[in-house]
């Protein structure tokens, strides 16, 4: 997908322009490039989070995703049909039923009770009032806020208003959810409090998400995939412990210096093949354990540990291993 503001934006698409920085494409063109050939899939159910700084082009890709920016260029597919040759009222229909979204500011009607905004996409999708007050009900058990129902916006906190969006965005049961920086305006306590949020639902409830956030810890807390945004591009795309063990370039690099390895990387990331050797006993550890408990089975015992996907054994660790994931190799 290709977002470029200016005029005759769409002669910048994948033309030599396109390649100069923004300063200098925008003197020579007038036009800036928000996003610039982006590509990439997410399965169902995954969390799928891109990350940047200010300015990176992530908020305008992810509005791109249901057309609340159209793209100078590209395609949208959703389960395979085309979100840009959908007519209006196909696009009213998809943003309805199957894609809800997040926002950093709430977006709360200030004037109505907190179930009516939490049942504000069913009314929109003309639902009866006895059925959308029940849906209301049941969501806002689900994100903590049972009981606040008759209760208006200006007498809730921050973090309890920001539940009432995610309630709101819950209540249509889409299959893909779109996080435009929730948590951005929040508390630090609070807003850890909602990325727990988040992953409990996601275990539960089991959405497609995708989550914008410009702070390196909640991607790497939340994503199953993430991908590091700049400057309109992608610059690596990647699982958390890819992204922090092996950095693409210095700028990803300098954005993972200060992660603690031991709570990001895994025993797939460190694991060596078995070749036969030194697999035979001791104990087992799912390829999916942290580094940080990795420690103590290596700390006192210098047997190897073996590495299971599942029942598979797909390696091994050892107390080296261990060690020398937590020296940081740039």
């Amino acid at each position: 997908m290709w977002k470029v503001y200016g005029p005759k934006a769409d002669r910048i698409v994948d033309s030599p322009d396109a390649l100069l920085p923004r300063a200098e494409l925008l003197e020579k063109t007038g036009c800036v490039a928000a996003v610039r050939d982006v590509s990439f899939d997410v399965a169902p159910g995954e969390v799928f989070v891109v990350m940047g700084l200010s300015g990176s082009g992530k908020s305008t890709l992810v509005r791109m995703l249901n057309r609340i920016h159209d793209p100078t260029a590209g395609e949208v597919f959703v389960e395979g049909r085309d979100v840009m040759a959908m007519s209006d009222e196909e696009l009213r229909d998809l943003r309805r039923t199957k894609i809800s979204m997040v926002f950093q500011h709430f977006g709360l009607l200030p004037h109505r009770r907190i179930v009516d905004n939490v049942a504000f996409g069913l009314e929109i999708q003309g639902i009866p009032k006895e059925e959308r007050v029940r849906r209301s009900a049941e969501v806002l058990e689900v994100v903590g806020l049972a009981g606040w129902g008759d209760r208006f916006p200006d007498e809730l906190s921050g973090g309890m208003q920001q539940r009432v969006g995610l309630a709101r965005a819950l209540a249509t049961d889409p299959q893909i959810m779109l996080f435009d920086e929730p948590f951005s305006a929040l508390d630090p306590l609070i807003r850890r409090d909602m990325q727990n949020e988040v992953r409990r639902l996601q275990n539960e409830m089991k959405k497609t998400m995708i989550f914008i956030t410009h702070d390196l810890a909640e991607a790497l807390k939340l994503g199953d995939t993430i991908a590091i945004m700049k400057d309109g591009e992608f610059v690596q795309v990647g699982t958390p412990e890819e992204v922090v063990a092996h950095p693409a370039d210095d700028y990803v690099a300098d954005f993972t210096k200060d992660v603690p390895r031991a709570h990001v990387l895994t025993a797939r990331a460190i694991m060596r093949p078995v070749n036969g050797h030194g697999a035979a006993d001791g104990p087992t550890v799912a390829a999916t354990t942290v580094v940080q408990d990795l420690i103590a089975l290596v700390a006192h015992a210098d047997r190897t540990i073996r590495v299971l996907d599942g029942d598979d054994l797909v390696g091994i660790v050892d107390r080296d291993a261990v060690m020398s994931a937590l020296v940081e190799e740039r």
